[in-house]
C-alpha cells in the first residue's frame, strides 16, 4: 500500500465515523519523523476511540497495522503511528490546547479528497 492510500482509506473511515475537522498536513520537506501529519476532531471519547478503531480495522484489511498507538483509553488524542502517517484523533478542546496545524505551519495542508484508493 503507498502512503497517499494509507492517507486516503484513514480519510475514508474519519468519514465513515463522522470525524469533523480533517486535516492533512504534508511535512515530508521539514521533517523526518514522517511524510503526513492527520488531525480529526471528535465530540466525545466514544467517538475518537470509534475513529481509530475504524482506521486500524481499514488498514488492518491490507495488513497495514500501526507502528504505536497512544492514548487510547483516555480518548482525548489519540495517535496512531504509521511510519510515514501520523494520526493525530481529537477532542475539539485537546485539538484547540495543542494546535498543531500552528506547531506544522511549514508543512504543507493538502486537501484530503485530493487522495484516492486505486484499488477497493
Amino acid at each position: 500500500m503507498t502512503t497517499n492510500e494509507l492517507v486516503a482509506y484513514a480519510v475514508t473511515a474519519m468519514e465513515d465515523k463522522k470525524g469533523t475537522e480533517i486535516s492533512v498536513i504534508d511535512i515530508s520537506k521539514v521533517s523526518v519523523v514522517a511524510d503526513y501529519f492527520m488531525l480529526v476532531s471528535g465530540t466525545n471519547q466514544k467517538q475518537t476511540q470509534a475513529i481509530a478503531d475504524e482506521i486500524e480495522e481499514k488498514l488492518a484489511k491490507h495488513e497495514v497495522f500501526p507502528r504505536q498507538k497512544e492514548g487510547y483509553s483516555g480518548g482525548t488524542w489519540i495517535l496512531l503511528d504509521y511510519q510515514d502517517v501520523v494520526i493525530h484523533i481529537f477532542n475539539g478542546e485537546d485539538r484547540r490546547f495543542y494546535n498543531l496545524e500552528r506547531i506544522w505551519a511549514d508543512g504543507i495542508t493538502v486537501d484530503p479528497k485530493t487522495f484516492h484508493i486505486s484499488e477497493e
